[in-house]
């Protein structure tokens, strides 16, 4: 019994004031944990921000991205290709953390089937392009100013309705790109009162 104490008294002594070796395996193991975490952190992250990811559902697979296939987003006389997360996802870190929260309403929608059926991805489809346009206007287009550049577009050989446009209401800042492409890699809703339709 007395040694009990004794081994006792010796641990809660070592707690109390712990020895510089302690301190030290903590903070190795916290270390080691933290890069664990971060690598399995980042990894998911990227992982969630694939196409494949992203048409892994039926809801995705059988309606949008089918209508994307047909667009000039998929394929082009330049073979330059923009994804699904090249367009709904930031590139910079902290904008595509906020983002990947945002898109839990999304998971929300998939678990309870919302948009699981073609009727009811229908009935839906306004609400979820009004939301996406309202996210792209208030970065400004941010995802399409990643490979659309303002400053190096030529005026010269767009039609001239383009150049115009371009020229003032995108230069001025007037209007964000979405204000006038909207339906560019998707079916657009029924449009009755949307502004320039």
């Amino acid at each position: 019994m007395a040694e009990k104490k004794s081994l006792f008294k010796r641990l809660w002594q070592t707690f109390r004031s712990p020895s510089k070796v302690a301190v030290g395996v903590v903070l190795v193991f916290g270390f080691f944990g933290g890069v664990i975490f971060w690598g399995g952190f980042n990894t998911a992250l990227e992982v969630t921000n694939t196409e494949q990811f992203c048409i892994g559902c039926h809801e995705m697979h059988d309606n949008v991205y089918l209508e994307y296939r047909d667009t000039i987003h998929y394929a082009n006389r330049s073979g330059v290709r923009a994804s699904c997360p090249d367009c709904h996802v930031p590139h910079e870190w902290t904008h595509k953390i906020v983002r990947k929260i945002a898109a839990s309403k999304e998971v929300w929608g998939k678990i309870t089937g919302i948009i699981d059926t073609p009727e009811k991805f229908e009935a839906h489809r306004r609400y979820m392009a009004e939301r996406e346009w309202q996210r792209m206007k208030e970065t400004d287009s941010r995802e399409c100013r990643n490979c659309h550049n303002f400053d190096y577009m030529d005026f010269s050989v767009q039609g001239s309705r383009a150049a115009q446009a371009h020229s003032t209401s995108l230069a001025s800042g007037e209007k964000t790109c979405i204000d006038c492409h909207k339906g560019i890699a998707h079916q657009l809703p029924n449009m009755r009162g949307v502004e320039g339709f």
